[in-house]
């Protein structure tokens, strides 16, 4: 671990931090493999609700540094998909500040905020972020060593953890187009198969013995930083479509679709990509030593410091990626999962966070703690490569051209587009579709026979649907109609459970009513929904402001009967 990584307490010595880096992950390896009676899943009801709880407590907490404000934007925005929120509108802008200023934080960090930086704004729109990313791009491989590492400027060593980080931000630039050096990523690849341990991990600083040499003893290996390294090998292989083309699973990975339906993506890096010459033995042998290592090694976690947290989330990533590399199914509940979950929710403190003992600050914790029980790699791994908007936030953001052709969505106008989206939703109920992801431009059916049974179909979404994600775009749209028909249900959509599909509706109430100021704030949900006294309090606010539109809207029409709300 780099001695200024940016998530922690404080900086401390180098080889203290390289000791402590293994405390936590042997048994992430070992234990986690074993079975348990756990069947845990991102969806899970109790997933789900400690990840509101650390979201909450997120929103709560004060990132130190560039680094930590834009991992937290990052983490919440993969967690509640609201980019509105102003933590995430503090994370992208401090993102962008460092895209075109980076001379203001240290040599040290740089590596690490590259990485966070290309993460969080591609999540947040690859498109309208595309300079920033085109710019970070060119800002990591010129800081790339002449071996092919990343680390410190001027290290005769190479980084093991920020090579980690440098490899997920080439990856993730790669699957939103972004041109790239596919040398450089080969000369990557190279150092770590060099680098890597006679025992079968990495240590946190590697010595490289050169082309053509053997193996030689590396200084402080780790487990962390065997998965590190072995992450990074998977990632880069990947990038290199080293696995085939990983869009091609039976499930085509797509959020939101009908698992019959692919998108069709063009690979704009697929002449590029060609140059590169690497096989994929060397990388599989390299894995298959590194788990003979891990599996020889059993850990259990100490009592004093440690990188837990950061152990978790790499450790996602690397199950992650193995899962293609090897041509796995997606498995949402795997045993090292199922016994995260459990360690989480023993570590998860009253207040929704965790800030327990570690190296990494409460902000840096629970963002790697949120990030590794939604799954967020599988998820960006099935959703950036088969063509959906970044980071896994559903349909492509052109979805004025969306069309179903048999197993693939092709280009039509904006209405068909609507119906191809409320087929989606309905037969599939939208389960990670997200709604930002609808262009401003999405317009409803002209014909006003056929727009109706649009409206009708989103307002029974809206009122109806077990999918968060469906109720967002449905309250998202019926808000864009301007119809004063959908207001009542615009009006129910203000008591949603989800805090974007609240906005939503709030947003479409101001705008179609023409009253831009609404009917006074939103009171935030409760984090807490086992609090009865907060969830009453909140129950009665949101009330009172429903009670406020129905009464306007009564006004607009007096023969209107709400059938959900007796006035």
């Amino acid at each position: 671990m780099s001695r200024s990584f940016p998530f922690t307490n404080r900086r401390r010595n180098a080889s203290l931090r390289a000791s402590c880096v293994g405390l936590g992950f042997a048994i992430l390896l070992s234990v986690f493999s074993s079975a348990t009676c756990w069947a845990y899943t991102p969806e899970d009801p109790v997933v789900q609700k400690m990840v509101d709880r650390g979201v909450a407590y997120l929103e709560t907490t004060k990132p130190r540094g560039h680094g930590e404000q834009i991992l937290a934007a990052y983490a919440h925005l993969k967690c509640m998909h609201d980019p509105d929120v102003p933590m995430v509108k503090k994370g992208i802008e401090e993102a962008v500040k460092f895209a075109n200023h980076s001379k203001s934080v240290s040599d040290h960090e740089r590596t690490y905020i590259i990485g966070v930086a290309v993460l969080l704004l591609a999540e947040a729109d690859p498109n309208v972020y595309r300079d920033e990313l085109e710019k970070l791009q060119k800002m990591l491989f010129k800081i790339q060593q002449p071996g092919g590492g990343f680390g410190y400027p001027g290290g005769a060593t190479g980084d093991i953890s920020q090579t980690q980080y440098a490899m997920l931000a080439i990856w993730t630039l790669d699957r939103n187009g972004i041109p790239l050096d596919y040398g450089k990523v080969v000369k990557t690849i190279l150092f770590l198969l060099r680098v890597q341990d006679v025992t079968g991990t990495w240590p946190y600083q590697a010595k490289d013995p050169g082309p053509g040499k053997p193996l030689i003893p590396q200084a402080k290996t780790t487990y962390s930083m065997g998965l590190a390294g072995g992450s990074s090998l998977l990632i880069a292989g990947d990038a290199l479509r080293l696995w085939g083309d990983t869009d091609s699973d039976d499930d085509p990975g797509i959020p939101g679709l009908p698992t019959a339906i692919k998108l069709y993506k063009e690979d704009t890096n697929k002449s590029r990509r060609k140059t590169a010459n690497v096989s994929q033995k060397p990388i599989k042998n390299s894995i298959a030593f590194l788990g003979r290592y891990t599996q020889s090694k059993p850990y259990k976690r100490s009592a004093g410091k440690d990188w837990y947290y950061y152990i978790i989330y790499t450790l996602e990533r690397y199950e992650s990626f193995v899962e293609i590399a090897y041509g796995l199914p997606k498995d949402k509940s795997p045993a090292w999962y199922n016994k995260g979950v459990e360690e989480l929710r023993k570590y998860q403190n009253e207040k929704g966070g965790w800030s327990d003992i570690s190296h990494t600050t409460p902000t840096g914790s629970t963002s790697f703690a949120l990030l590794f029980l939604i799954r967020s790699t599988q998820k960006a791994i099935f959703s950036i490569g088969a063509g959906a908007m970044g980071g896994g936030l559903g349909f492509p953001k052109d979805t004025t051209n969306l069309k179903v052709d048999g197993t693939q969505i092709k280009g039509q106008s904006a209405d068909v587009s609507v119906v191809e989206m409320l087929k989606a939703l309905e037969e599939d109920g939208g389960s990670d579709v997200e709604g930002k992801s609808i262009p401003d431009d999405l317009q409803l059916d002209p014909d006003p026979k056929v727009r109706r049974a649009q409206i009708d179909r989103f307002e029974r979404l809206v009122r109806g649907s077990r999918s968060y994600q469906a109720r967002r775009i449905a309250a998202k749209l019926l808000g864009k109609s301007d119809e004063m028909r959908v207001v009542p249900a615009l009006i129910y959509a203000l008591g949603d459970p989800d805090t974007p599909t609240r906005r939503f509706a709030r947003d479409g109430l101001r705008f179609i009513s023409r009253k831009f100021d609404g009917m006074g704030e939103m009171p935030d949900r409760p984090s807490d929904v086992d609090d009865a006294e907060a969830m009453g309090q909140w129950n009665q606010e949101m009330s009172e402001i429903q009670d406020k539109w129905r009464r306007w809207y009564r006004s607009v029409d007096p023969t209107y009967v709400f059938l959900d709300y007796d006035l």
